[in-house]
């Protein structure tokens, strides 16, 4: 995370003398702006908030699980956990690419795919509507990943299609954080992480319209939901190392005895 904060100050000191924000965009994982805009020191300083919630990002997964000894988790549970790191580990791949291109689209909804499959046999034991929930996953990043492979062979890609998947992922991520919550594994924290994400998400082309003359630096909004939503997926990672708390039942009253 040092490193992190070190070369995002740099970039941005670079930024203002250069009037170049190329590295501190890709740094930040923000999507390029018009180039005929200017560099002011407001969107320097907007972008060093969007890398200090990318720095805290990287602080919550590199601290790992705030627990006492670990306990023996079942097969299930240990595969869900590693699938659950391996998704948050490939966001670090994004910043060192010049741009998205269409493998990368391809490898997250793969990796999603995984943390859905293996989210079932943890969380729908006594949990109603647990096939939906995995209905909506497998819909919402398979079609992601048929709209990348369509486009990649030049076919046309439907709107229905994108509407399909979008409202699959809402589905299934709302699900998901009612699991979690209702779960006695993680915490109120990991699930308000979360929420804020889905929120964030869901209102990111309004907030950064209204941001956008702030700063000229769209797109700033998404990248804070992007990160929210990495502290969320490795959060869920560590708490998975918590034992389940079930209700205790008290015992049954001696009878007496004459």
């Amino acid at each position: 995370m040092g490193v992190y904060v070190v070369a995002l100050a740099i970039v941005g000191a670079l930024a203002l003398i250069s009037g170049d924000l190329s590295a501190m965009l890709r740094l930040t994982l923000v999507p390029e702006m018009d180039e005929s805009l200017a560099v002011t020191w407001r969107s320097v300083v907007i972008l060093g908030l969007v890398g200090a919630m990318w720095a805290w990002a990287l602080w919550q997964g590199l601290r790992g699980p705030l627990v006492g000894p670990p306990f023996e988790m079942d097969r299930d549970t240990a595969r869900l956990r590693i699938a659950l790191y391996v998704a948050a580990a490939s966001w670090l791949i994004y910043p060192l690419v010049t741009s998205w291109s269409w493998w990368m689209s391809l490898l997250d909804a793969a990796v999603m795919l995984a943390v859905v499959w293996l989210y079932h046999p943890v969380l729908t034991r006594g949990l109603k509507h647990g096939d939906h929930m995995r209905s909506f996953g497998v819909v919402a990043y398979g079609s992601v990943a048929v709209s990348e492979v369509l486009d990649w062979l030049g076919m046309p890609v439907g709107d229905f299609l994108v509407l399909v998947g979008g409202v699959a992922g809402l589905l299934w991520t709302v699900l998901i954080l009612r699991a979690q919550r209702n779960d006695g594994r993680w915490q109120t924290s990991t699930v308000a992480y979360g929420i804020a994400a889905l929120v964030l998400m869901l209102t990111s082309s309004l907030l950064d319209r209204l941001l956008e003359g702030v700063g000229n630096v769209p797109g700033t909004v998404s990248a804070v939901a992007g990160a929210l939503s990495l502290i969320w997926l490795t959060r869920s990672a560590h708490d998975l190392a918590n034992p389940r708390h079930e209700a205790t039942v008290p015992p049954a009253p001696l009878t007496a005895q004459p």
